[in-house]
């Protein structure tokens, strides 16, 4: 994983060939699937507000990636780890209120935790070739 952080903080083509990009899509899926089951009542309450936040983080890698200073990277990769601990908060809330179980969450959080992981590391990698 290491070699490949290293690798991304090089000026890739894509932000599609971002590996933290890709993982940031597998979140967002995952988000999808998860609140499928939530209450309906919820469709403009917690349902959209984590779906927001799950799609914001690939988005906002894609969008850092495609500006023109690493400056304004670094910036976004920050919004995206912002949107990580959204999402976490969220399936913290959505626990408690009985929307879906710990387990049902367990594999989304790990996700986030690796995600973030991943953001932080790039962002240095990034900060220290200014």
């Amino acid at each position: 994983m290491a070699e490949q952080i290293v690798a991304e903080a090089r000026r890739p083509k894509s932000y599609k060939d971002l590996f933290v990009w890709q993982k940031g899509i597998l979140l967002a899926k995952k988000v999808y699937l998860l609140t499928r089951v939530f209450p309906d009542a919820e469709k403009f309450g917690v349902i959209s507000q984590m779906r927001r936040a799950a799609v914001s983080v690939p988005s906002n890698i894609a969008e850092g990636q495609a500006r023109h200073t690493r400056k304004e990277f670094i910036q976004f990769l920050s919004h995206a780890d912002g949107s990580l601990a959204e999402i976490e908060t969220q399936l913290i809330l959505s626990v408690e209120l009985k929307f879906c179980t710990q387990k049902d969450t367990e594999e989304i959080t790990n996700l986030t935790t690796e995600l973030s992981k991943m953001l932080d590391s790039l962002r240095r990698k990034l900060e220290a070739r200014e």
